[in-house]
């Protein structure tokens, strides 16, 4: 393994353990020519995966990249890291013990989205949008109803007028000090 830092081609394994969901050694590695440390992931690899982009291009499968794409669609959202990693694991493993040696950049992105509709709600609109190239407002509303009623009848909440039968937060009761 090359240092990162300067280029040495010979570094020493410091520490090796499985990493939290047992699909990977994590590896704890430091550079004897500059004393660099750094970590390294192992996974085991079923075999090679070509993906085949709409624009006719092959290119070999880069987990990395689908690691990038899933953690922009939940940047800013309360998802235990764990959760994510299970999920880019899993699809890496249904594309790779697919059978396929090439897979569609389609086929990836609706097993993308299937895993964050199960995820996030907000991460799967976000992703959606991006990957389907949304281009008004209308494909939101679409992509919205396939989440469920409950979002719409919410939505509709917010537009309509309140019901006059109802106290608003105006006719809340206030307590005021009492001065003496």
């Amino acid at each position: 393994m090359r240092c990162p830092y300067c280029g040495g081609s010979e570094t020493q394994v410091k520490d090796s353990r499985p990493s939290e969901d047992g699909a990977a050694i994590r590896r704890r590695r430091v550079c004897p020519d500059c004393a660099g440390r750094f970590t390294t992931f192992e996974r085991v690899q079923l075999r090679e995966v070509v993906v085949l982009k709409r624009s006719g291009k092959r290119v070999p499968f880069d987990r990395d990249k689908l690691q990038r794409s899933i953690d922009v669609a939940l940047r800013k959202r309360a998802v235990d890291p764990e959760r994510i990693e299970r999920l880019v694991s899993g699809i890496t493993r249904q594309l790779e013990s697919a059978g396929e040696p090439e897979v569609t950049s389609e086929a990836i992105g609706e097993l993308v989205m299937a895993g964050l509709k199960g995820l996030d709600d907000v991460a799967y609109v976000r992703f959606a949008s991006v990957y389907k190239n949304f281009r008004e407002a209308k494909d939101f509303e679409d992509l919205l109803g396939t989440l469920g009623d409950g979002l719409l009848a919410v939505g509709a909440e917010a537009d309509s007028p309140p019901d006059p039968e109802e106290p608003g937060p105006e006719a809340s009761p206030r307590r005021r000090a009492v001065r003496p």
